[in-house]
C-alpha cells in the first residue's frame, strides 16, 4: 500500500546495525565492513577508493555501517534497473535522516512512489525544468562575477568560502524565497546533517532546521511571494490544499538537497582543474563543447549515494535480497563502471555519451539536476575567462568530511 504523506507514521522494517544484526538470510562471504563514507581508506581519496570498488568487491555487498546495514551496488546497469523500478526498490522510508517518531513526516517527492509523487513534482517541475532554471542565466553569471571581483585582485582565494559554497547557496535561497543572510547557518545545519556519522548530531540539526522551517511556511502563508516555499505552501493539486505534514515535507526535503551537492561538486571539480592545468587549457580552447564537458566532470566527479527498500524479495546477479532489505545504489561507483565507461578514472571529453548517474534516473531522479548542470557550467565559463591560470596553494592540505555527500573541506587556490 502506498503511504499516505498527508498522514505519516515511522516505517516498520527495522534498521540494521552492527555485525550481530546482519539478517540470516545474507551470505557470509557478501558481508563486508568498507567504512565507505567515515574510513580512513575513504577519507583520504574518496573517488579512487570507490573507483576501487570494482576491483575489491563483488558487484553485490552486505556493507555492516554504524549508519546502518545495507546492500551495496555497484554496477551501472543494476542502479538503471533499480532506479527506474520503484514498484522493487521502493523509495518509500528509505532517506536515513532522523525524525521524531511522535511528529514524523516524508520527505516530498522523494519518499513518495508512483503514482502519487508526481501530484507533487507537478508543483515545482516548472521552476526546476530545462525552460525554468533558463531563466536564471542572468542572475548567475552576475553572481559569479559579483564573486569572482571579490578576490581577482589578491590572486588568491578559499574556494569554498569564496566562490564554490555561495555561488550555488545563493541561487537556491533566492528561489526559494528565503533569506540570504541565514546562508552561513543553513549550511552549518546541512553540514551536520550529511557530513556526520552521529546520529545525535543529526538529530539536532533535524530539529534545527525543522524548527526554522515551521516559521518561514507560517510566514509565507500569512505574505505569499515567488518563491518555492511559498510555491508549495499555497499549492492545491487537483484542487486539494496540501496538509501541515505535506507541505513542511516538501519544503524540509528541498532545503537539505539544495544546501550542498552542487558546491561538493564544483569543490572537487576545481581541485581536479588546480592540479591539472593543460586541462583546464584544453577547456578554454574547446568553448563550444562545453555542455559535454560539464557532462564528463559530473560522471566523473559524482558525490552523493541513493538508497532505496526492497518491497518484495529480489534476487539479482544470483543474490538473494528480502523484502525489507536496505539497498544503496553507490552513484559513483557506477559512474566508474569500466563495462560503461572504459578507463573510468580518466576525464575524457569525447567520451561517447552513455547515461550517467550523477543525479539518479527514473521517477525519483534529480529535481535540481538541470539547475546544477546550468551552475557548473557558467562557473566554468566566468571563471576560466577571468582566472584562466590558477593553482593549489603550497603545503595545502586537503581534508574531506565524512558523510554521504562527497566534497573537499577547503580548496585554496593562488594564481
Amino acid at each position: 500500500m502506498p503511504i499516505d504523506a498527508a498522514n505519516p507514521v515511522p516505517p516498520t522494517f527495522p534498521r540494521h546495525v552492527g555485525m550481530d544484526q546482519v539478517p540470516a538470510h545474507v551470505p557470509k562471504d557478501l558481508i563486508r565492513q568498507t567504512g565507505l563514507t567515515f574510513g580512513p581508506e575513504f577519507l583520504a581519496n574518496p573517488h579512487d577508493f570507490m573507483a576501487a570498488l570494482h576491483e575489491k568487491q563483488p558487484t553485490i555487498y552486505y556493507d555492516v555501517s554504524p549508519m546502518g546495514n545495507m546492500w551495496h551496488l555497484i554496477k551501472h546497469e543494476d542502479a538503471l534497473f533499480g532506479l527506474r523500478h520503484p514498484e522493487i526498490f521502493s523509495n518509500e522510508g528509505a532517506t536515513p535522516f532522523p525524525r521524531d517518531p511522535n511528529d514524523y513526516f516524508y520527505f516530498i517527492p522523494i519518499e513518495i512512489d508512483p503514482p502519487h509523487h508526481r501530484k507533487y513534482r507537478n508543483i515545482v517541475d516548472p521552476v526546476f525544468s530545462p525552460k525554468g532554471v533558463q531563466r536564471l542565466e542572468g542572475l548567475i553569471r552576475k553572481r559569479a562575477n559579483d564573486m569572482i571581483d571579490s578576490f581577482i585582485d589578491k590572486g588568491e582565494c578559499e574556494f569554498t568560502e569564496e566562490f564554490g559554497r555561495p555561488l550555488p547557496v545563493s541561487v537556491f535561497l533566492d528561489i526559494m524565497g528565503l533569506p540570504q543572510d541565514m546562508r552561513d547557518t543553513f549550511v552549518s545545519w546541512a553540514m551536520e546533517l550529511l557530513h556526520s556519522n552521529d546520529r545525535e548530531r543529526m538529530g539536532a540539526a533535524m530539529v534545527s532546521i525543522t524548527e526554522y522551517l515551521k516559521d518561514a511556511i507560517a510566514e509565507k502563508k500569512a505574505n505569499p511571494d515567488d518563491g518555492v516555499v511559498s510555491l508549495i505552501a499555497h499549492a492545491a493539486p487537483d484542487g486539494v490544499p496540501l496538509s501541515d505534514k505535506e507541505i513542511f515535507g516538501f519544503v524540509c526535503f528541498l532545503f537539505i538537497g539544495g544546501l550542498d551537492t552542487v558546491f561538493a561538486t564544483l569543490n572537487n571539480i576545481w581541485l581536479w582543474l588546480a592540479e591539472n592545468p593543460d586541462r583546464v587549457q584544453e577547456i578554454i580552447d574547446r568553448p563550444q563543447d562545453i555542455d559535454r564537458v560539464v557532462e564528463e566532470l559530473l560522471r566523473r566527479w559524482s558525490v552523493t549515494f541513493s538508497g532505496r527498500v526492497l518491497d518484495q524479495d529480489y534476487e539479482m546477479r544470483g543474490v538473494q535480497m528480502k523484502k525489507g532489505d536496505r539497498v544503496t545504489f553507490i552513484l559513483p561507483a557506477c559512474n566508474f563502471d569500466p563495462e560503461v565507461f572504459p578507463n573510468p578514472k580518466e576525464v575524457d571529453f569525447d567520451r561517447p555519451r552513455k547515461t550517467i548517474l550523477a543525479f539518479t534516473v527514473g521517477v525519483h531522479s534529480c529535481m535540481g539536476g538541470h539547475l546544477a548542470r546550468l551552475e557548473l557550467k557558467i562557473a566554468l565559463q566566468e571563471w576560466l575567462k577571468r582566472i584562466p591560470e590558477f593553482k593549489l596553494k603550497e603545503g595545502a592540505n586537503i581534508e574531506y568530511r565524512p558523510g554521504g555527500v562527497i566534497g573537499p573541506e577547503a580548496v585554496p587556490l593562488v594564481w
